[in-house]
């Protein structure tokens, strides 16, 4: 992999969505909705940082490091990679995968259970072209990179014969056989031992630091969000509500909705204390207008329900997507454009 400059952009995603078609809930015959897993999404990998989605299940976080992945096909949006967007009418190619590579949340499932781990290495390699003389040493060395050693001994085993933090480690050496420039880790230490799950953020975060890698890591864990990025985006039924160019909106959100993710997160200096949940109701999730959080936001106001809010910056470098952080200004054209929209209903009454 050639060396690029730290910070640099490399991979983007311009308003990214996704939309599913999914059946009613009147049984076979009703009418089939449109589910927005992905709305807007606008992303930038850098070299050399990590950024950490975070969100609770179903926010959209895996579909959208699919997408980046070219895994799944987007609805509508750009990506850019190494500054040339990305012709999207065409399947993934090879050139793709060799620079973005993406390493699944469950390591058991990512595995052949029936192939050795040497084979899982080397069938990555000799797809991506390189030659069959230098596969062996090459297996040999992504393994040293994720602190497999020796790597023989890894080589010969089968995946049940592993535990889960060595194969998750396996997949993220999988991950880096072809030399990628980008790498999209999904939720990668959630199926795993507490006691080796601080063994993968710091790997994580030593590779982004000696390759250069540009990390996405994905997660609905906030603490190690904190630990691991450096930068934080926070996503709800689809959409990027609140994003920050460092950790600064764990420490100072502004979102309710990251307050929320936040203030449920136990405290063991407050013994005892009542764990803070989110008030009933799922997200709008087919909702396309107004605040998807809404239902559930406890400060909503009333026009949050109908106008989608915009993205303001609550401070330098931190943009929450709320209508309590918008301008006067703002909120009195969408009330103007209320009022005209409900005289106009009613002269057609």
């Amino acid at each position: 992999m050639s060396q690029v400059e730290t910070g640099k952009t490399l991979l983007e995603a311009k308003a990214l969505s996704r939309h599913f078609i999914v059946k009613g809930d009147g049984g076979f015959f009703s009418k089939r909705k449109s589910i927005a897993a992905v709305e807007g999404a606008d992303v930038a990998l850098r070299a050399g940082k990590i950024l950490a989605v975070v969100g609770e299940s179903g926010s959209g976080k895996s579909v959208l490091a699919r997408l980046l992945s070219r895994i799944v096909s987007p609805t509508s949006g750009e990506l850019v990679l190494n500054g040339e967007t990305v012709d999207l009418k065409t399947q993934r190619d090879l050139a793709y995968a060799s620079q973005v590579q993406l390493v699944l949340q469950d390591p058991f499932a990512a595995m052949n259970p029936v192939r050795r781990v040497g084979h899982s290495l080397e069938r990555p390699l000799l797809i991506h072209g390189v030659p069959e003389d230098e596969i062996s040493a090459r297996a040999h060395e992504i393994l040293e990179s994720v602190s497999l050693t020796p790597p023989q001994q890894f080589l010969d085993r089968y995946p049940h014969e592993l535990s889960g933090g060595q194969l998750q480690r396996i997949n993220i050496a999988r991950a880096l056989a072809v030399k990628p420039k980008v790498l999209l880790a999904d939720e990668p230490i959630s199926m795993l031992d507490v006691s080796v799950r601080l063994g993968i953020l710091n790997l994580l975060r030593s590779l982004c630091d000696d390759k250069n890698l540009a990390i996405m890591y994905i997660t609905h864990d906030i603490a190690s969000a904190r630990y691991i990025a450096d930068e934080v985006v926070v996503m709800y039924a689809g959409q990027m509500v609140e994003r920050s160019n460092d950790t600064s909106l764990i420490n100072s959100p502004q979102h309710p909705y990251t307050q929320l993710l936040i203030a449920s997160v136990p405290d063991p200096t407050k013994l005892g204390a009542e764990v803070v949940k989110a008030p009933s109701g799922g997200a709008a999730a087919f909702n396309l207008n107004g605040c998807r959080f809404s239902p559930r936001c406890s400060q909503a106001l009333a026009m949050c329900a109908t106008n989608e809010p915009p993205m303001v910056e609550v401070a330098p470098g931190q943009h929450a997507k709320c209508w309590l952080h918008a301008s006067d200004a703002q909120r009195a054209s969408v009330t103007i454009s209320n009022k005209s929209k409900n005289e106009m209903e009613s002269k057609n009454v």
